[in-house]
């Protein structure tokens, strides 16, 4: 199957969801989009950005368990 997304006004939602009814769930599926996805793409953006930038600092694995046991090393008394 392919996928598009479609932008709209919302007065016209029912005319649109009425035309899709008439085909099959075998020849159309209506998938509900994640309501907070353009807010996460924002976050993903300014994110990639930052990675591009040189400006964001990544760590492996092995990194993060280092840092984190010089963390909790400080406050286990």
């Amino acid at each position: 199957m392919e996928s598009i997304r479609l932008e709209f006004q919302p007065n016209i939602k029912a005319k649109i969801l009425e035309l899709l009814s008439s085909f099959s769930s075998d020849e159309l599926k209506i998938v509900q989009e994640d309501p907070d996805f353009n807010e996460n793409k924002r976050k993903l953006d300014i994110a990639y950005a930052k990675l591009k930038s040189g400006t964001e600092t990544m760590y492996s694995i092995d990194e993060v368990d280092a840092i984190l046991d010089k963390t909790f090393s400080k406050y286990d008394s």
